[in-house]
């Protein structure tokens, strides 16, 4: 199975591409690539509960229902642990099946994918 990385580092600050990052996820899943979602800089807030739901933008699906379909077909969503922590969100304030992870990770996932986006 071909693998897709996404890379994001736009959140609310960005409500567009936050969800285009998502836009794109749940696509690949749906045509069966293994995909990958790790978020970066202020994107990590979109992992924090109740955040996806204040990001809507207008053409698109919520972000909130992007995120939970990216979820629901299994898609992986990885989040910067030093990221998280310089905006004080802690373990207790994520969504449920985002995982928590650091550089090397991040390279590791990146050289394991066919392709890798940026947001």
């Amino acid at each position: 199975m071909e693998k897709l990385v996404i890379i994001s580092t736009k959140g609310p600050n960005d409500p567009e591409i936050a969800t285009i990052a998502f836009v794109m996820a749940t696509a690949a899943l749906a045509t069966d690539i293994e995909t990958t979602v790790i978020l970066q800089s202020d994107a990590v807030w979109i992992s924090k509960k109740g955040e996806a739901t204040k990001i809507n933008v207008q053409g698109f699906m919520p972000l909130q229902t992007l995120l939970e379909n990216f979820m629901a077909l299994g898609g992986k969503l990885m989040l910067c642990s030093p990221c998280l922590k310089e905006r004080g969100i802690t373990s207790d304030d994520l969504i449920e099946g985002a995982q928590t992870i650091a550089a090397g990770t991040v390279i590791t996932e990146a050289m394991s994918a066919k392709t890798v986006m940026t947001y």
